[in-house]
């Protein structure tokens, strides 16, 4: 072959499109950060860190859990949604996803976030919240609290993990419901939310079953009432809010994963198809179930419609509560 043949071979070589190496990458080529948008101990960092560890041993890659806390879950949540959407950066969401963006819009300020900027991949765990204080306040009952409320208007504090976070939002539909005026205290957190409640900093707080179960049990705290349709295993003995006469106030904190939005579908499905695999696992369901959270596994177009239906209600709850300075 004549150089002048081999240097046009060259050339035409070289201009031909690269092809992005990543994109011939068998998923996942690396370690899968799964954020978590809370500081440690709240209900999604409980969830996550069980469901990371089984995608470690189906994925044989590490899958670190990530806390990346602050402004009621809105910084972690739009990290996730700005990632390169590849699959190896993943969110453990609770259900103030859909919400945080319509409280910047509530102050006329740019979302940190849209929500469909994330996909949707899979529900873990469903759970209502249950109103705790600690166990050497005077009240036993929903109604001996009601009344104290009642009759010192923004006496009782409460904690959440934030403005318009799901345990914020919980306590203010019942305010609203049962004509309380109560003192909101927002922290970083379902997990500093707690801390502030078990220290004596607050005298109430809604939060996740998996979070206030261990401390119900031991005596350090007490369940007053639970936002759910029907009482949660774990806490057999305490009333739902709906059978206390408050049929609106119900509300549910479920974690859920999402992906960055642009996501590859064959990627999105391989991640769906793991956690499939991973919570057809004994050790993992009993692992959530001891945590206080039994899994309510839900994925594609399931968990697409639970999501749609689910953050209808918040917005809607939120645009009632309106603006929180």
């Amino acid at each position: 072959m004549k150089r002048r043949d081999i240097l046009l071979g060259a050339a035409g070589a070289a201009a031909l499109p690269a092809l992005p190496a990543r994109a011939q990458e068998a998923f996942p080529a690396r370690a899968v950060t799964m954020v978590v948008a809370f500081p440690p101990g709240g209900q999604a960092d409980i969830v996550a860190r069980p469901v990371a560890a089984a995608l470690e041993r189906i994925w044989r890659q590490p899958v670190p859990v990530v806390n990346r806390g602050g402004a009621g879950g809105a910084i972690g949540n739009a990290f996730v949604a700005r990632a390169a959407p590849d699959g190896h950066t993943l969110l453990m969401a609770l259900s103030s996803l859909a919400v945080l963006p319509v409280a910047d819009e509530l102050f006329g300020r740019p979302p940190a976030y849209t929500v469909d900027q994330l996909a949707p991949i899979a529900l873990i765990t469903a759970d209502p919240t249950v109103l705790v204080v600690r166990a050497d306040s005077p009240w036993r009952t929903l109604e001996e609290f009601i009344a104290d409320a009642r009759a010192r208007p923004g006496a009782i504090a409460y904690s959440s993990a934030g403005n318009y976070s799901t345990l914020h939002v919980a306590m203010a539909m019942f305010a609203a419901a049962a004509g309380l005026d109560l003192l909101h205290v927002p922290f970083s957190g379902g997990g500093p939310a707690l801390t502030a409640l078990l220290g004596g900093q607050v005298q109430a707080l809604s939060s996740g079953p998996g979070p206030a179960l261990p401390h119900v049990r031991e005596g350090r705290l007490r369940a007053l009432a639970c936002w759910g349709a029907s009482r949660i295993p774990g806490f057999e003995e305490v009333p739902t809010f709906i059978e206390r006469g408050f049929p609106d106030v119900e509300f549910y904190i479920w974690a859920g994963v999402f992906a960055p939005a642009a996501t590859p579908a064959p990627v999105r499905e391989r991640i769906r198809a793991s956690l499939a695999e991973a919570m057809a696992s004994e050790e993992l369901r009993r692992a959530l179930a001891a945590a206080g959270s039994p899994p309510d596994y839900r994925d594609g177009e399931a968990f697409r419609r639970f999501f749609e239906a689910d953050s209808a209600r918040l917005v809607a709850a939120v645009r009632r509560i309106g603006r929180v300075e």
